[in-house]
């Protein structure tokens, strides 16, 4: 716990100069009856109302002690925290180029892929994950990061028409697209570095061939799982003819060779996503991978503790009023 405000604390000070008041002054302040003798009240049994005299007082200092507090903003203690857990350091490249709107897998290809990656992120807790997204050029949506919601948040984000509204370049570019995850993995620590890469076509763009990228990854002790998105024969895709959508079968174009190639050099293992059950061996197959040890620094978010002494604070305020004006009420 800690305060925001602690320079508030300085108001308790005022409390002094009033306890002294109280203890010199009250006296004078209430009314007397002078009488010859008082040896005959001395022994007088005293009402619970004589003795309670002094409780509207305290009630007072109190209430005034909660309001500092209260000011002071007392709040959960924010810090930093390292912890390590057993993990391994993968990236994602997910290819968003526009025959990813065909909607043989459902809704789409795209929507079909970010499903699976979401669904596979949250299943692995532990792990440094990024996100890699390519069409005709690639780069990096999501550095990696143990901070999956966010991940899942800028997954989410992702688009098959970024290229058709000239974001980027449309296109396939396999081998740069693995490039830029591979880049991302390099200075890796870790002993288990993958990259699980889902694309639909064939590379027809990028700088760099897919087979040298794989030899590049493969170089570095990275091991690349391919997934081919699509049917294998024709699939649906939207077109937008004058203001309204029509379907025209697309011929699959997936390069399943250059990906199976991809997948032997890298020591990984090429999977076809027509159906989940492939999809659900790539989680057994990354489960069975050597895990190593992360050394993860996360933040604590602070928030506002101060209510309960806003709530006793009103209570107190309460009962003081109703022992003032009923229980103690003077007559003028």
């Amino acid at each position: 716990m800690e305060f925001v405000n602690k320079e508030y604390f300085l108001l308790l000070l005022l409390l002094i100069p009033y306890i002294v008041w109280y203890l010199l002054y009250r006296k004078k302040s209430e009314p007397t009856m002078l009488m010859s003798d008082t040896l005959v009240y001395r022994y007088a049994p005293q009402s619970w109302k004589t003795k309670l005299i002094g409780l509207p007082t305290v009630l007072r200092m109190l209430i005034f002690i909660l309001l500092v507090i209260i000011l002071a903003r007392q709040q959960t203690k924010s810090s930093w925290g390292n912890r390590q857990v057993e993990g391994i350091d993968i990236m994602l490249a997910v290819d968003v180029s526009t025959s990813m709107l065909a909607e043989d897998l459902k809704p789409n290809r795209i929507e079909a892929a970010k499903s699976v990656a979401t669904e596979f992120i949250s299943g692995r807790p532990d792990d440094n994950i990024g996100l890699t997204i390519f069409a005709g050029e690639s780069f990096t949506q999501c550095p990696m990061t143990t901070d999956h919601a966010s991940l899942i948040n800028l997954l989410n984000n992702v688009r098959a028409d970024i290229a058709a509204r000239g974001l980027i370049n449309d296109g396939t570019a396999i081998g740069m697209g693995l490039a830029s995850a591979v880049s991302r993995l390099k200075d890796s620590k870790t002993k288990s570095k993958v990259i699980i890469l889902l694309t639909d076509g064939s590379n027809n763009m990028g700088d760099i061939s897919p087979l040298t990228a794989a030899n590049i990854a493969k170089s570095m002790g990275i091991r690349v799982y391919t997934i081919a998105v699509g049917s294998k024969t024709l699939a649906p895709y939207p077109m937008n003819v004058g203001g309204t959508i029509q379907y025209v079968n697309m011929k699959a174009d997936v390069d399943v060779k250059t990906l199976n190639e991809i997948a032997t050099i890298a020591d990984g293992h090429f999977y076809r996503a027509t159906n989940t059950a492939e999809l659900k061996k790539i989680y057994s197959d990354i489960d069975k991978l050597e895990k190593s040890k992360l050394n993860v620094k996360k933040f604590s978010k602070h928030y506002d503790a101060y209510q309960p002494f806003a709530v006793a604070m009103l209570i107190l305020l309460l009962l003081e009023l109703i022992l003032r004006l009923i229980v103690f009420r003077r007559i003028p």
